[in-house]
């Protein structure tokens, strides 16, 4: 059996979906001929042009969900009427993340909720909600963590504790789940600067690219693409977390 047969027809919501890595997960796990459900909080406009792209690759593959992922009423609802569409659900990837500097001395108690809720909670309560239905397909629970959840960053704390909690709860999971749900993790390095800050110190980039051993930076290819192997095939992983950093683990 090839891999494309394996995930053929097969159903996925990815959290945070419309644009950036999101987008670049939802193309190539669609092009292995899985039902896509694209989630967004506010970036309507982003993902419904993605699921436009999809759907015109192939009829009725993927559709667009709304939800505030700090609510768990969205999350619950949101897990149901992305099961509900298909019929099913087979992969869950928690890709959906807030980031921005938080240094000691500005932390407020809305950075700890904000960052901690989407980076922490918003995965466990979605992960909890999707179980049921990802044990009857022995379908995946995918976390996209942070390699500055092993390593801080300066400035981020708070952000680099949520991504920190992120990579045990796979873990955890992974034993809580086994052996119907394997529950794995991809710790992005250098893929793509903040949106926030696209006039980020020239310098900073460099430096940062300098301490990755391929000295380069990642695309957002590459995060599918290990995405798609812990699908596809990784079928004896479970509970890891990769790091797809060109090497910037080794020395950050």
């Amino acid at each position: 059996m090839n891999g494309h047969s394996i995930m053929q027809n097969q159903t996925a919501l990815i959290t945070g979906a419309a644009k950036r890595i999101g987008a670049e997960i939802s193309r190539i796990l669609h092009a292995e001929g899985m039902n896509i459900v694209i989630h967004y909080r506010s970036s309507r406009d982003e993902a419904q042009a993605l699921c436009n792209e999809l759907n015109a690759l192939r009829a009725d593959s993927a559709i667009i969900l709304a939800a505030d992922l700090l609510k768990l009423s969205d999350i619950n609802q949101l897990v149901k009427q992305a099961t509900d569409y298909w019929g099913q659900l087979d992969v869950l990837i928690n890709n959906a993340s807030t980031f921005y500097p938080t240094p000691v001395g500005d932390i407020t108690e809305h950075h700890w909720d904000d960052l901690l809720g989407s980076n922490l909670k918003a995965p466990l309560f979605l992960s909890q909600a999707a179980s049921p239905e990802l044990k009857k397909t022995h379908g995946n629970i995918i976390n996209i963590v942070d390699v500055h959840g092993f390593r801080p960053m300066k400035n981020h704390p708070v952000y680099c504790a949520a991504k920190a909690g992120l990579a045990m709860l796979t873990q955890s999971l992974a034993k809580e789940l086994g052996p119907e749900i394997r529950v794995n993790g991809v710790a992005p390095g250098a893929i793509l600067w903040p949106e926030s800050n696209m006039e980020q110190d020239i310098e900073l980039r460099e430096t940062i690219l300098d301490r990755t051993a391929l000295k380069r930076q990642g695309t957002p290819k590459d995060i599918a693409a290990t995405v798609r192997f812990l699908i596809r095939d990784a079928d004896y992983i479970t509970g890891q977390v990769i790091p797809v950093c060109g090497g910037r683990s080794l020395n950050i």
